[in-house]
C-alpha cells in the first residue's frame, strides 16, 4: 500500500473497496505485555504446577480482555431475567469450587453458535445458541461447572501464559479477524476468538474440568447425571451440524469416551445423587423468551455458515428469513449489515447497522460497523462520531484508534489524527497499519 495514494484518497473522500480492505485488515497487531513462567501450587491437587501468570495477571485479563471478546459475541443477550437466572445458578455453584475468591461473572450473549467459555479468572460467556439447546438447569450447571473446572485447576495460566494473552488480546481487540478477507473485517471470522483459544486444553484439561465441573454441580445440589446429558447434547449436535459446533471443546471434538466416563462417574461416585430433581419447569420457565428465538436462532447459524463459506446470496436468505421471523432482533440485524458489507452494498447494509445500534445502543459492534461503512462511503465525520461513540462504550481496542486517526486524516483535521496515530504506536501495534501510522507522522513531520 502506498501511504501517499491512500492519503490523497483520503483527501478526497474517495476510498476504494481495496483501500477499506487494507486499512480494516491491517490493524490487527498488537504486542502483548510480557509475562513470566514460575511455579505455583496447584488449588486443586496442592501439586506444584508451572504457570504463565499470576492470579493478579489472571484478574487483569478478565477485565481488561474479556468485555471485547463479549462484545465480539454481540453483548449479553437484552433479557434481564435471562441472564439473572444464569447468574443464580453460577452463584449457586461458585462457593463449592476450590478458588471461591475468583471473580465469577456469568452472561448470556447474544452469539448465535453453540459456545461456553471462561476466561482465567472466571468471566464467563454462554451463547444464547447453547442455551436454546439445553433442557435443564443440570445441564446448565454442568456447562458452568465444567468452566469453573478449567478457572480452578488454572489451566489457562498453565498453558503458555504469553501466547495465550498475545492470541487473545489479538482476537479481542482487533478491529477485524486475524485475515484480510473482506467477510472477516466485519467480525464474524473471529466468532470463536478468545473463545477457541481459551478452549485449547489438552484432552487431560478437558477431563480435568468435567470431572471437576461434575464434582462442583453435585456439591451444589444437582443430580451428576447432568453432566452426561450435556455430553449427549453436544455428540448430537457435533453429529448433526459439525459445522455449528464451536463449544468449549472446539480444538478436540466431543467423544462418546468423555460421555461414557460422566455415566460412570454419575453411576459409581455419583450415585446417591440421581434422585435429584433437574429443575427442567425451572428451567423451561426461566428460558422462556430466549427459547422462543430458537428458529430465529437457527436462521441466524445458517447465514453465518453460509458467510463462512462465502455464499452471500445463501447467507443473505437466511438472514432475512430471521428477521421475517424477529424484525427486531440485534444479531440478525447486524449479521446481515455485515452480510451486506460482504457483496459491497454499503448503503443497504447502512440502514440494518442503523437499526441494530438502534436496537441496542449499549452495544459496541453497531457503533464500530457503522463508522466502517461511514468511512467506506466517503463520510469520514460520520464515521469518526460512530467510531469516537465505540470508543466510548468499549474503550482500549487499538484498531478504533488507528481507525479514528484514518477518519480524522480524511477531515483534514491533520494534528489530531496524528494524536491517533501517535497513541496507536504507543500501544505497541505492530504490522501494516502500524507502519502507515509512521509513515505519515513522519511525512507530516512529528517524527523524524
Amino acid at each position: 500500500m502506498d501511504p501517499r495514494a491512500l492519503a490523497q484518497r483520503l483527501a478526497r473522500n474517495r476510498l476504494s473497496r481495496r483501500d477499506a480492505l487494507w486499512l480494516l485488515g491491517a490493524s490487527t497487531g498488537v504486542v502483548a505485555a510480557p509475562w513470566l513462567q514460575g511455579c505455583a501450587t496447584s488449588p486443586v491437587t496442592g501439586q506444584t504446577i508451572v504457570v504463565g501468570m499470576s492470579e493478579t495477571q489472571e484478574r487483569q485479563v478478565d477485565a481488561q480482555v474479556s468485555p471485547h471478546q463479549f462484545s465480539q459475541d454481540l453483548g449479553p443477550v437484552q433479557d434481564a431475567a435471562v441472564n439473572d437466572y444464569v447468574v443464580s445458578v453460577g452463584r449457586s455453584l461458585q462457593t463449592h469450587t476450590h478458588r471461591p475468591q475468583m471473580p465469577y461473572s456469568y452472561r448470556v450473549l447474544n452469539a448465535n453458535h453453540v459456545n461456553a467459555y471462561t476466561f482465567p479468572a472466571g468471566a464467563m460467556g454462554v451463547t444464547r445458541g447453547i442455551l436454546v439447546e439445553m433442557d435443564d438447569e443440570a445441564q446448565l450447571a454442568a456447562l458452568l461447572g465444567h468452566e469453573m473446572g478449567h478457572v480452578n485447576a488454572r489451566h489457562a495460566a498453565q498453558r503458555q501464559g504469553q501466547a495465550l494473552i498475545a492470541q487473545s488480546v489479538v482476537a479481542g481487540l482487533n478491529v477485524a479477524a486475524s485475515n484480510s478477507q473482506w467477510g472477516g473485517l466485519v467480525g464474524l471470522g473471529s466468532q470463536i476468538g478468545a473463545s477457541a483459544l481459551l478452549a485449547s486444553y489438552s484432552r487431560d484439561n478437558e477431563r480435568e474440568a468435567d470431572a471437576l465441573g461434575q464434582a462442583y454441580m453435585v456439591r451444589a445440589g444437582y443430580p451428576a447425571g447432568g453432566m452426561t446429558a450435556l455430553h449427549q447434547i453436544l455428540v448430537d449436535q457435533e453429529k448433526a451440524r459439525p459445522s455449528l459446533l464451536q463449544t468449549m471443546f472446539s480444538s478436540h471434538p466431543m467423544s462418546t469416551e468423555r460421555r461414557d466416563t460422566a455415566r460412570r462417574l454419575a453411576q459409581e461416585r455419583y450415585g446417591a445423587s440421581a434422585s435429584r430433581p433437574v429443575q427442567r419447569e425451572r428451567y423451561m420457565d426461566q428460558t422462556a423468551s430466549l427459547r422462543r428465538l430458537k428458529p430465529t436462532i437457527e436462521a441466524c447459524q445458517r447465514g453465518e455458515t453460509a458467510m463462512a463459506r462465502k455464499s452471500y446470496d445463501e447467507a443473505a436468505a437466511a438472514f432475512t428469513r430471521a428477521l421475517t421471523l424477529t424484525q427486531e432482533d440485534y444479531a440478525a440485524n447486524l449479521r446481515m449489515a455485515q452480510c451486506l458489507q460482504a457483496q459491497g452494498r454499503h448503503r443497504d447494509a447502512l440502514r440494518y447497522a442503523e437499526a441494530a445500534k438502534t436496537l441496542y445502543p449499549q452495544e459496541a459492534q453497531a457503533r464500530k460497523l457503522t463508522g466502517v461503512l461511514a468511512l467506506v462511503e466517503g463520510d469520514p465525520g460520520r464515521a469518526h462520531a460512530e467510531l469516537l461513540a465505540f470508543d466510548r462504550l468499549l474503550p482500549g481496542d487499538p484498531g478504533v484508534t488507528f481507525l479514528r486517526g484514518v477518519a480524522l486524516e480524511g477531515l483534514g483535521e491533520r494534528e489530531a489524527a496524528a494524536r491517533q496515530y501517535h497513541a496507536f504506536l504507543r500501544l505497541g501495534a505492530q504490522g501494516q497499519a502500524a507502519q502507515y501510522s509512521a509513515s505519515r507522522l513522519k511525512a507530516w513531520g512529528y517524527v523524524k
